[in-house]
């Protein structure tokens, strides 16, 4: 705790920021060595990953973590670790973590429960009977089989009356359990879920349900019936993105010991299921799957680069934000994203410091 009040109290307001030496000493100290080093590394090794993020012009925020110590915690082009900002479709990785909460607390019964048992009243009343065999799990690993509200489908979705209803109504294009659909409206569905199932808003369950592991969501935006859009424009700082991938990374349990998130979830999300069409991506329950410098790494992934990863082998956690107005995928920057961590961040982690004994 008191590395991070240093950390903290060491950042520079509206400009980029960076860890002292005195700091960086302190966060070394306190931590214990990551998976495959002698030692953490200390945060001046990452130079050469700030001078290459400071580089890529969408970037506006990097923190990285090893083994609980943050090491590095920068913003670029003014802007702030401690502000609030839209992390798009990585918000799927939130909701994925809240229907795990649930399924602990015995609100849902688990991924292979049937929507229709929460969603029937808002069925089409043709509903294709394929309707009926979709779960929880389908929605999860995107495979539920109806056509995309995501790329050219969203902004017909969001403008509809009900957004709920006009994503049970989409017409089938592969069978439940099928392949991957990527769609927004499958995550929205689950915040709806999450509703029915509590009686409380996603926004309520996030901030009672995540708080203990220091995330916090800001904003949100709602549909016309007050549902929160599962998926998408959701407000939290670098920092509770960052504690999202540390929660994950700790196997659900917060840093002062408090159990959130079972670890069977964690297992479960981020098993294979699926892949991407447009890249080769695997996919889970929220959560994309990768290899990075020979390393698994899960990673969420929002438009414009809002990327959260963790590498479990080396105890590591990374989060940026970028500029959410511009496409991550179209131009490679998410492809530069990723090798942001796979050659500047991983190989710093794995190697040990030079003169270090173990």
């Amino acid at each position: 705790m008191i590395r991070h009040a240093i950390i903290a109290a060491l950042l520079v307001s509206g400009a980029a920021s960076s860890l002292t030496a005195a700091a960086a000493q302190t966060a070394s100290q306190a931590g214990t060595p990551a998976a495959g080093a002698d030692a953490a590394p200390s945060s001046d090794r990452f130079e050469a990953t700030i001078e290459r993020a400071q580089s890529l012009p969408a970037l506006r925020t990097l923190l990285i973590s090893v083994d609980g110590a943050t090491l590095v915690e920068e913003g670029f082009r003014g802007s702030r670790t401690t502000s609030a900002h839209n992390i798009k479709s990585a918000s799927k990785s939130v909701v994925s973590a809240l229907v795990g909460i649930a399924i602990d607390k015995g609100l849902i019964k688990g991924p292979d429960q049937p929507i229709a048992e929460f969603l029937r009243s808002d069925f089409p009343a043709d509903a294709d009977p394929r309707l009926a065999r979709v779960t929880i799990g389908n929605l999860l690993s995107m495979q539920a089989g109806l056509e995309r509200t995501s790329g050219g489908n969203y902004g017909a979705w969001i403008s509809s009356r009900n957004w709920v209803r006009d994503a049970l109504r989409r017409p089938f294009v592969d069978e439940p359990g099928g392949r991957m659909l990527y769609s927004t409206g499958s995550t929205h569905l689950l915040s709806a879920i999450l509703t029915k199932a509590s009686g409380r808003s996603t926004l309520q369950l996030a901030r009672d349900w995540l708080r203990p592991a220091g995330i916090t969501v800001t904003d949100w935006e709602r549909d016309p019936q007050g549902v929160y859009l599962g998926g998408n424009q959701m407000a939290m700082t670098p920092r509770s993105l960052l504690a999202l991938g540390e929660l994950y990374r700790r196997d659900g349990v917060a840093a002062d010991g408090t159990r959130v998130l079972s670890q069977d979830w964690i297992r479960r999300s981020w098993e294979p299921r699926t892949t991407s069409a447009f890249h080769a991506g695997r996919y889970g329950y929220g959560w994309f799957i990768e290899t990075f410098a020979g390393y698994t790494g899960y990673y969420g992934w929002g438009y414009g680069g809002q990327m959260i990863y963790v590498i479990p082998e080396l105890k590591l956690t990374v989060a940026i934000t970028s500029d959410e107005t511009q496409p991550s995928a179209r131009g490679g920057y998410v492809q530069e994203l990723h090798r942001l961590v796979a050659e500047t961040i991983v190989p710093v982690v794995r190697n040990p410091p030079a003169g270090s004994s173990g």
